[in-house]
């Protein structure tokens, strides 16, 4: 699910892009291919992804509208993970205020079904950036906002320690309710997603360990 500015981890690929140097105007189109598709600490669809990417910043503002998926590229217990969403960010200063719909596919679902069971849910988050310090704080608000899905909450602290020789370093650390991000035996906010990202160029190799359900991953991403 997601995000627009570019990591710290893979698990916040997802918040990448609401965060970060400011984007030219007008349109911009991109495309990342990952090993695995981790965000906030968990798996989803449990294959190789290819995950698009269009955005457009209106001119003398800075808000940025768009859109981001996620297409596994093979299927798991007969079908194809697959995700879309869209998202409107307002920079304010240092802030950067951000609505995002999440749009989970399935065979039967319908997009723009905001109804209690239906495949949408409507996130708010609030994110900061300054030199080598990003902060990330969101929350469900609509949509399928109904059992643990309601107000979940997710904040994350992120810091870049190295930048050398054409290699960037970047750790984070991520609390959020445990029934949505960790092991669901529980509602409590837990650590859920720790992890150490290493780009250079394209490329970004990240190593993510979620304490609540003690799970790792390491995943290769490459963008274009």
């Amino acid at each position: 699910m997601k995000k627009t500015a570019k990591l710290l981890t893979l698990a916040v690929a997802i918040f990448a892009g609401s965060v970060g140097t400011a984007q030219a105007e007008g349109f911009k189109v991109g495309a990342d291919v990952v090993s695995s598709y981790v965000w906030r600490g968990g798996e989803l669809g449990n294959s190789p992804a290819i995950q698009p990417a269009l955005s457009y910043t209106l001119p003398g503002s800075g808000i940025v509208v768009g859109g981001w998926g996620s297409y596994a590229i093979s299927q798991d217990a007969g079908t194809r993970y697959k995700e879309v969403d869209l998202f409107a960010t307002i920079p304010v200063g240092p802030l950067s205020f951000t609505v995002t719909d999440y749009y989970t596919s399935t065979a039967t679902s319908r997009s723009f079904d905001f109804t209690n069971d239906g495949p949408n849910i409507v996130e708010l988050s609030v994110a900061y950036a300054k030199e080598n310090v990003s902060l990330l704080a969101a929350i469900n608000v609509a949509g399928n906002n109904t059992g643990a899905n309601k107000n979940a909450k997710y904040c994350e602290a992120g810091y870049k320690f190295y930048d050398k020789d054409g290699y960037t370093a970047k750790g984070v650390v991520g609390l959020g309710d445990e029934d949505v991000y960790g092991d669901k035996q529980g509602d409590k906010i837990a650590v859920v997603n720790t992890g150490v990202s290493v780009s250079k160029d394209r490329y970004t190799a990240s190593y993510i360990y979620n304490p609540d359900t003690e799970a790792s991953h390491l995943v290769f991403m490459a963008s274009f």
